[in-house]
């Protein structure tokens, strides 16, 4: 019977790619970019880019910490 080789740990600086979207999913990743095109110093195309990766979880409970009253809020922290 062959042996799974061992599993890398958290402290050896090794990620698998699933506790990255897993983290990415629960935190949230916010990727934002431009990018202009021009010719002889006219602006042609101008591309913005602004792109939030989580899950329906977890805007769910931004919006709700974003529209409750301050106090509300307080009291949610503990």
């Amino acid at each position: 019977m062959s042996e799974l080789p061992p599993m890398p740990s958290r402290h050896s600086g090794e990620i698998a790619v699933a506790d990255l979207l897993d983290r990415a999913l629960h935190k949230g990743l916010v990727i934002w970019g431009e990018a202009t095109i021009s010719v002889a110093g006219i602006d042609l195309v101008y591309l913005g880019l602004k792109l939030l990766l989580t899950s329906t979880d977890t805007v769910n409970r931004m919006r709700e910490a974003a529209l409750s009253p301050p106090d509300a809020r307080d009291l949610n922290a503990d």
